[in-house]
């Protein structure tokens, strides 16, 4: 018994961070992931939001230097260390306040294979349109996330709020709003990058803490392992995407998105996959 948890744990670490900061939904895929693995129910549900904590460790090592000189520069009253902070903390807010209040709401009406499917659907649809819209380059104002300002800073953070939506996808929200609103493919996916530390550690503490009941000394192996590998697979999947966004567009990713939403309406329609789960 404690093999098998040690590896279904690592094959969902493996789907975390392989999709935490692609925009196809990370939850989609735990969800499928579960369903097949025959792996549900609650204590389960706290470990997938426990390893999201992983893929943002990733982040953490690709960009340490970068953070390291926020965190010093913010003391000594740096002008780029204060932007730094007061731009995540705009993005940040909005999706927080949301989920904190409506969290209950949202899991109990939206999260049914329609509702999923169509997340997948039209943000697929939605990414093509802005890969169309930034064709020719000439809707992009900034280049680097580091020239986001505090207004584009919080309007990325409202657009944040439809990943509340099962199937919608956090990075894709991010990064496509992102886009649309005028962000560079790179700009845009690294701010999603360091929107997604606030996010995910407040989203893994806050869940962690109300079903802290469910938990015990005996589940920490296995959450260590789903952990590490989700950092690990995040890095490498991190390192890849910088690379890819330097040369390609995001539309490969707007037709998989597609393609998966079909696959959750014929497994839903099939009686194979739960996605209420």
């Amino acid at each position: 018994m404690e093999f098998e948890l040690l590896w279904k744990a690592a094959l969902m670490g493996l789907v975390e961070g392989l999709t935490e900061f692609l925009p196809i939904s990370s939850t989609g895929h735990l969800i499928l992931a579960g369903s097949l693995l025959g792996w549900t129910g609650e204590k389960v549900k706290v470990f997938e939001v426990a390893i999201q904590v992983g893929a943002i460790l990733a982040v953490l090592s690709v960009y340490a230097v970068k953070l390291r000189e926020v965190a010093l520069g913010l003391p000594r009253g740096e002008p780029s260390a204060r932007r730094f902070v007061v731009n995540i903390l705009l993005g940040f807010a909005p999706a927080a306040t949301m989920g904190v209040l409506f969290a209950d709401l949202i899991k109990g009406v939206l999260f049914n294979p329609i509702v999923v499917a169509l997340g997948f659907i039209v943000g697929g649809f939605v990414i093509l349109w802005a890969e169309r819209w930034q064709r020719d380059g000439r809707h992009v104002r900034i280049h680097e996330a580091d020239e986001v300002g505090w207004r584009d800073a919080l309007q990325v953070g409202l657009v944040q709020c439809l990943a509340l939506i099962p199937g919608t996808s956090r990075s894709g929200a991010t990064i496509i709003g992102g886009m649309l609103l005028g962000l560079s493919r790179k700009a845009a996916t690294e701010f999603s990058f360091f929107l997604a530390i606030p996010m995910i550690v407040g989203a893994a503490v806050y869940d962690l803490a109300r079903h802290r009941h469910l938990l015990s000394a005996f589940d920490l192996p296995w959450f260590a392992v789903g952990l590490a590998v989700a950092w690990l697979s995040a890095w490498l999947c991190v390192r890849w995407l910088l690379h890819f966004v330097a040369r390609h567009s995001f539309v490969v990713f707007a037709w998989y998105r597609i393609a998966f939403g079909l696959l959750v309406l014929g497994t839903a329609w099939a009686g194979w996959v739960d996605w209420r789960a």
